[in-house]
């Protein structure tokens, strides 16, 4: 019997690649709204970790500076907005869409991309403590308010944390339009502040020298493990590729001119006040002033740099920016994760649409990881000193798997060797140098955020190997074998019938294969006759919102396969969609879905269909190595957790049979068994 297709494949939903080179007034508000919240109120810290327990004196100033102009300059404009954001899948970018680009060169190649994925995760867990704690400090600067209890602030910043979070079920859709006003507010007030403060020492401007921060770096006592305080101005870079999709990458172009040049501005103006107001002073963090003789309380030069009657206004406005910055990473992280479950890296996990839009989706187990995360980082670093003195280390190993992913791609489109061995060199050698300065973060809390990115790698690692090991199981056989028994069951009125319309989901990518599990599900024990067999196939593809399906006649009326064709953004609502390919096929009337019971064909009722879901069990019948039992151990207690295969599969509101069968990966070789007799004397 041979498989006859359908003419060309059904789409029940078009979605064109919109061009990324375009640029728009809306768009440009909307990429300074969601895309610069997180390297935009980098000013609120950074300046604040370099100078923590040392001298200001001119060298650490203008060369700290230059670290930062030079950063922003290299690797954020010259990598990021240069370079990666040519790397677009159908208009979408980050980690995973880099992947899909480059995962058919190298099967290594997921390695990086879980790494960068686990690292962007504990992100997102540090970067809106920060940022709020950052911000909330500031009330400090208001002099009624000079002696605020810590435990104050950190009321003030789990209250806003705790409202952040809880709204995520709502979407963004509404609050996101104003997003881009308050964040052009913001940088518009950066350049203002820096711009007024830039004349009290015209010698910051040295800083555009790159003289003064390698001498800073060589000369400076400790001054290379100064790149860890520095490294906090682009640890945001990962989200101007990451929100390629939602901005363009013309618009992205753009205004990073204007942000950039807002962010140095107000970086030139703190340097040049310290330097003006506080040469030969030294400031510390309450948990360093005792080591210090002659140290002073850190004061924010961010907040110090503002006119004593804008402060409240600057505090408000700073809040604001932080809170949009937490919004983008929480968004991103969503969306993030959403990516790794299509691509099999994730476990399944309830998402829910709070809104059309595309791209709005709420995953309520990541928000409570989420939010669990922050609270905790809240409470146990207690103020933004201590939390900036941990951040970063995480977020660079991520930078480092987008250069070797990068790399690959550029391979792949045939640039020449000697440029992909220089960008090679050139940002190895800066992420390097970074990773190795933020490694002396390590015993000051940067082992919070390498643990948690390591547990969220070992999750996916977990997941991505144990289907590797179950596709040793997996066993296909040819369809046209069994097509005369399936027709036979079908007619054999003497079965009871288990439904009109029986449907399964098959892994089987080669339309004339199916698994062996199916066919024994169907024909052996109690057999299952159905008046149809529905084999639904779902197929993942590297293309981020195709969304179509082709439809294969087996035997008409009889046997149908059903191939959905889906990007890796598009959500497998197998429900819904099914029965949109049933409707479709009725109207074309290449499909009677009628029951065959003669009282209700009568009355031209509609048959029932039932869904079958095989699920699998770890059998103890298994010879499997140390490692590999492990393995599957994690991954079954982690399938557990998860979200089942039937509301994975969006599921839940139709008739669902699920079937559990015995996973046997490695069956037991050397059975040793021996008879005994026993003698009848005794």
């Amino acid at each position: 019997m041979h498989l006859r297709p359908s003419p060309e494949p059904l789409k029940f939903k078009s979605v064109s690649a919109h061009n990324v080179n375009k640029v728009t007034a809306a768009g440009l508000l909307v990429a300074l709204g969601i895309i610069y919240g997180d390297i935009g109120t980098s000013p609120l810290y950074v300046f604040s970790e370099i100078i923590n327990g040392k001298k200001i004196e001119p060298l650490l100033i203008i060369g700290g500076l230059s670290c930062i102009i030079w950063t922003l300059t290299l690797q954020t404009t010259f990598k990021y907005v240069a370079l990666t954001l040519k790397a677009d899948n159908r208009g979408e970018g980050g980690i995973f869409s880099l992947y899909t680009l480059v995962r058919r060169r190298k099967k290594w190649l997921v390695i990086p991309a879980m790494l960068g994925g686990a690292a962007l995760l504990a992100d997102g867990m540090i970067t809106p403590p920060i940022s709020v704690a950052a911000a909330v400090e500031g009330l400090r600067n208001i002099p009624q308010l000079h002696d605020i209890a810590d435990n104050t602030i950190i009321i003030i910043v789990l209250g806003i944390l705790a409202v952040l979070f809880f709204m995520q079920q709502f979407g963004s859709a509404s609050i996101g339009r104003m997003f881009g006003p308050i964040m052009f507010i913001w940088f518009t007030m950066l350049a203002v502040l820096g711009l007024t403060h830039i004349s009290d020492d015209w010698s910051i401007l040295k800083a555009f020298n790159p003289y003064y921060a390698i001498k800073l770096l060589t000369v400076y006592p400790k001054g290379f493990w100064l790149l860890g305080s520095v490294f906090l101005c682009t640890t945001g870079a990962e989200a101007l590729y990451s929100d390629l999709g939602h901005c363009g990458r013309g618009n992205i172009r753009y205004t990073w001119v204007m942000v950039k040049l807002c962010l140095i501005l107000n970086y030139l103006g703190q340097g040049a006040w310290l330097l003006s107001h506080n040469t030969g002073k030294i400031f510390a963090t309450s948990e360093h002033l005792k080591n210090i003789p002659g140290a002073e309380l850190l004061k924010n030069p961010f907040f110090e740099v503002m006119p004593h009657w804008f402060v409240l206004t600057g505090i408000v406005i700073a809040t604001a920016a932080a809170i949009i910055a937490s919004q983008a990473l929480i968004s991103g992280s969503f969306t993030l994760i959403s990516e790794a479950i299509r691509l099999n890296l994730w476990p399944k996990m309830k998402i829910i649409y709070p809104t059309e839009a595309r791209g709005q989706l709420f995953i309520p187990g990541i928000n409570t990881l989420l939010f669990t995360g922050c609270v905790g980082i809240v409470l146990y670093f207690q103020n933004s000193g201590a939390m900036g003195a941990a951040y970063g280390l995480a977020i660079t190993l991520c930078m480092l798997a987008t250069t070797i992913l990068f790399s690959n791609y550029l391979v792949l489109h045939r640039v020449k060797p000697w440029l992909i061995y220089s960008f090679l060199g050139v940002f190895l050698t800066i992420e390097i140098s970074f990773l190795i300065a933020n490694l002396d973060k390590f015993h000051h809390g940067g082992y919070v955020t390498l643990i948690v990115g390591g547990g969220l790698f070992l999750v996916m690692y977990v997941w991505f190997r144990a289907r590797k090991i179950k596709n040793r199981y997996v066993e296909f056989v040819r369809l046209e074998e069994y097509i005369p028994k399936l027709e036979e069951l079908s007619n054999d009125i003497t079965v009871p019938k288990y439904a009109t319309h029986l449907v399964y989901l098959t892994s089987a990518n080669n339309p004339k294969e199916i698994e062996h599990k199916i066919i024994y599900s169907i024909l052996s024990g109690k057999p299952k006759r159905a008046d149809i067999y529905w084999f639904v196939h779902v197929d993942t593809l590297d293309d981020p919102y195709t969304c179509e399906y082709v439809v294969e006649h087996i035997i008409p009326n009889d046997i149908v396969r059903v191939e959905f064709r889906l990007g890796f953004r598009m959500a497998p609502r197998i429900n819904l969609m099914f029965k949109k390919v049933v409707e479709d096929l009725v109207a074309n009337r290449e499909v009677n879905v009628v029951s065959r019971y003669e009282s209700q064909q009568r009355n031209n009722v509609t048959g029932d269909f039932q869904f079958v879901v095989m699920e699998k069990f770890l059998s103890q019948d298994n010879e499997l190595p140390f490692v590999e039992r492990l393995v599957m151990r994690m991954y079954f207690w982690l399938k557990e957790l998860s979200l089942s295969e039937e509301k994975g599969f969006g599921l839940e509101q139709s008739k669902v049979q699920v079937e559990k069968f015995p996973l046997i990966v490695a069956p037991v070789s050397k059975l040793k068994l021996k008879r005994v007799y026993i003698d009848e004397e005794e």
